[in-house]
């Protein structure tokens, strides 16, 4: 029997010879390094061509940084050049947007704010708006002290991507002067510039709020410059590639007198009210106060959550009762007047007895003596603010009449001053009675109308622009605030002799009527109204008045609010004080203008 074995097989890889075996290590390894070089390879020709423009971009951002210069903003002065809003150097602490790649950031945010005193997400939310590439600074605090300044210089060494830069902040010479007019400037919040980008606005911008600031915006800010530096690798500039100059925003001259908008605010002191002064002829306004108010200066600076409830807590101090509505009472009897005599219903000779009340619709609308003055014609109902004589003027023509003739005097709209907070008041009109009340127009709301109570509102600058219609012959002017504006001035056609009228019942206000605190012998002979306004509460207080009276040259409103008293005793003496800082007389106490306790 044959016996086999093991087949015949090539030789164990162990017994080939150490040539062959060195053979196949090495092609082994040459195929790994071609795979390997071919990836590489692969990768650069893909960086190199097809993402070599955004990696030189990339790379170029690395090293070159823009340092931002904001614009100085324009400055606003007063009639006579008197720097009313300005600007101070100030220094900001600023941080690149890289440092929140930093391990060491959150040690450095808490010394930031250690020193500066925000809050901590406040630091970095205003950082993780900006792109951690972006080669421009974002600004987290301005209007350092001194003692801010020295503990960041004290820390430098710990504050790694911290910088210190000069910038220009708001100042306010004066205070609350004119701060409703004036308005405040704030940065911009990241709302407003999502909102605001395509306009210009960037992250770092100061903007206007309220007022002129905000109201001329575009013209004061300016634009933005920069220098292009190139840094190396610690972040220190080496040197600069390119400038570009900011542009200074532009100065604007107001209308307003420092003076006489100082001497109204202290003729108005602490009565939450407002006082308006105006040329009659262009329409100028001269001072415009409303208290309480506020001092802007406290927004150059940083306003933490305390500050601002603390502000907020002092009666609306932000409201610009100026240019808000209240009922105008008997300042409204100015439109009354007019449209009787503008209708066939009345003549300039018409006399209608006057009693303790008249009834309209089931209400009854008493005069404010309690007794009537007897028969009187128009010049001596204005004289005496005859609630029942105007109730009848109103009760007879209805509302239509008395609607169109406050309409052209410029109630129930704005008057289209540059302030942004203007309201338009309100005229009651059939539709918006129908509206609010469900029920239709009656001869009591028409009496309501003529009487300026009820539901209609006007604001102190309306109540000046319709006064300045008498003053200046017969013209309504539309109120503005800026210097050089075009005067707009056009006429609302009352007839001569009932204009005449008018006048000549708004002097004897002064001389005979309840508008005696302006009957003095420092003034020029003026001419006015007074008004007290029945709300919830204590009365309005208001008296519109202007003068000289054969010339006028100024037009002082003043309101004020919830005062008690008559318009003639409370408001009427800070007209007369507005009227002598005007003709540059001093208000001397010396028993002048007897007080009147009318409430007409």
């Amino acid at each position: 029997m044959t016996t086999f074995g093991p087949s015949a097989s090539p030789r164990s890889q162990a017994s080939w010879p150490r040539w062959v075996q060195h053979g196949r290590a090495v092609g082994f390894m040459l195929l790994v390094s071609l795979v390997l070089l071919g990836g590489l390879g692969s990768r650069l020709a893909y960086l190199q061509l097809l993402q070599g423009e955004r990696n030189r971009t990339l790379a170029q951002s690395n090293r070159i940084r823009v340092l931002p210069q904001p614009p100085v903003r324009g400055n606003l002065y007063d009639r006579n050049g008197k720097v009313l809003a300005g600007n101070q150097l100030s220094r900001a602490a600023y941080v690149w947007p890289l440092v929140q790649r930093n391990p060491d950031w959150p040690q450095i945010r808490e010394r930031l704010v250690r020193i500066l005193d925000p809050s901590q997400p406040e630091i970095q939310q205003r950082i993780e708006r900006a792109d951690p590439r972006s080669p421009k600074l974002i600004r987290i605090a301005r209007d350092l002290s001194p003692a801010q300044m020295t503990a960041l210089a004290e820390h430098r060494p710990q504050l790694e991507g911290v910088e210190i830069e000069v910038e220009q902040v708001r100042r306010y010479p004066h205070g609350k002067a004119a701060a409703h007019v004036l308005g405040y400037t704030a940065p911009i919040t990241r709302g407003e510039l999502i909102r605001r980008r395509d306009e210009g606005y960037r992250m770092d911008d100061v903007i206007g709020r309220m007022g002129i600031e905000a109201a001329f915006d575009r013209q004061l800010r300016g634009e933005w410059g920069g220098q292009r530096v190139a840094v190396n690798a610690a972040g220190n500039i080496e040197r600069v590639l390119g400038e570009q100059p900011a542009q200074a925003g532009q100065d604007i001259t107001l209308t307003l007198d420092l003076g006489l908008q100082k001497a109204a605010e202290k003729a108005l002191g602490t009565r939450k009210g407002a006082v308006v002064a105006l040329d009659p002829s262009s329409g100028a306004v001269r001072a415009m106060v409303s208290h309480p108010s506020f001092d802007p200066n406290v927004f150059s600076g940083t306003v933490d959550s305390a500050t601002w409830q603390r502000l907020q807590s002092k009666d609306n101090p932000f409201v610009n009762r100026a240019v808000r509505g209240f009922p105008p009472a008997s300042t409204f009897k100015l439109v009354t007047a007019t449209a009787g005599l503008e209708s066939p219903e009345f003549s300039p000779n018409t006399v209608l007895n006057t009693y303790p009340y008249i009834t309209a619709h089931g209400l009854k609308f008493r005069e404010w003596n309690g007794a009537g003055f007897g028969p009187l014609g128009f010049a001596g109902a204005l004289q005496n603010s005859s609630n029942t004589f105007f109730g009848q003027v109103g009760k007879r023509l209805g509302g239509e009449p008395l609607l169109r003739w406050a309409k052209t005097y410029g109630y129930g709209s704005p008057t289209g001053i540059a302030l942004p907070s203007e309201s338009s008041g309100l005229l009651p009109t059939h539709e918006w009675r129908q509206d609010n009340m469900d029920r239709p127009w009656g001869t009591g709301d028409a009496v309501n109308l003529a009487l300026g109570q009820g539901f209609t509102l006007a604001t102190p600058l309306q109540v000046a622009a319709a006064f300045a219609v008498p003053a200046n012959g017969g013209d309504r002017v539309q109120p503005h605030l800026r210097q050089g504006a075009d005067t707009i001035r056009r006429s609302i056609h009352i007839q001569p002799q009932h204009l005449q009228l008018i006048r000549r019942g708004l002097r004897q206000v002064v001389q005979a009527g309840t508008g005696k605190a302006l009957n003095v012998s420092e003034l020029p002979a003026a001419a006015g109204k007074s008004g007290t306004a029945e709300v919830r509460g204590l009365a309005h207080a208001w008296f519109a008045g202007f003068a000289p009276f054969k010339d006028p040259e100024i037009v002082v409103v003043a309101f004020a609010e919830h005062s008690g008293g008559g318009g003639g005793s409370v408001a009427g003496p800070i007209v007369r004080k507005v009227m002598k800082a005007h003709f540059g007389v001093s208000d001397k106490k010396n028993g002048e203008g007897k007080p009147d306790s009318s409430s007409g």
